[in-house]
């Protein structure tokens, strides 16, 4: 299950004389990570490089900044998807110390990096949610809220006209089983509508 961090965090790296500061944000999209990159850049004018790595929205980006091709932005997004992260940006500022790493050095320094930040932050799952909405006899009412209730659903409108309209929402992954069992108990008598995300009027 896809996870994301509660809060950011950071590390700090001394290799060979070398600074590798990472840092671990939770982001909604590119242009969020895209501005946390800019004020770390601002933040450490005498840094020799920012390489950052996103996912997020969809999105997936690996940033080397100057470094060998592959060496810092792909490995930081390799940690991000092993540890199955969604809206995360790692960035790693370096200050240079004058020796060179080579190339498994540096994919080792940005790896840990990152690696050791995530280590002290809280992960949280991420819950998609699907939003459904149903009318029914007034007789049914009741059955209907035990139902979503026992479902851990979450019930966003009511609606009392001709019948009982009902809107409501819960996890993707419980949504079948919880249709199945109201269509069960309902005998035919309940209506599934398409436009959920609306107002019950």
């Amino acid at each position: 299950m896809p996870q994301t961090i509660a809060s950011p965090a950071t590390s700090e790296l001394l290799i060979k004389k070398s600074r590798f500061l990472g840092y671990i944000h939770p982001v909604a999209d590119r242009a969020a990570a895209q501005a946390i990159v800019a004020r770390l850049r601002a933040a450490h004018p005498g840094a020799a490089h920012v390489c950052w790595a996103l996912l997020a929205g969809g999105q997936s980006a690996a940033v080397d900044d100057g470094e060998p091709g592959g060496t810092a932005g792909r490995p930081m997004l390799d940690v991000l998807r092993h540890q199955d992260l969604e809206g995360v940006l790692a960035a790693v500022v370096r200050y240079y110390g004058g020796v060179k790493l080579g190339a498994g050095g540096l994919v080792r320094a940005y790896t840990d990096a990152v690696a050791q930040a995530l280590l002290t932050v809280e992960k949280v799952a991420i819950v998609r949610y699907t939003a459904l909405r149903c009318s029914l006899p007034y007789a049914l009412e009741g059955m209907l809220r035990r139902e979503l209730a026992a479902a851990g659903a979450e019930l966003l409108a009511v609606a009392h006209g001709q019948a009982v309209t009902v809107a409501f929402r819960l996890a993707e992954g419980a949504a079948p089983a919880l249709v199945a069992r109201l269509n069960e108990a309902a005998g035919g008598q309940l209506a599934w509508q398409q436009d959920a995300d609306a107002d019950c009027e």
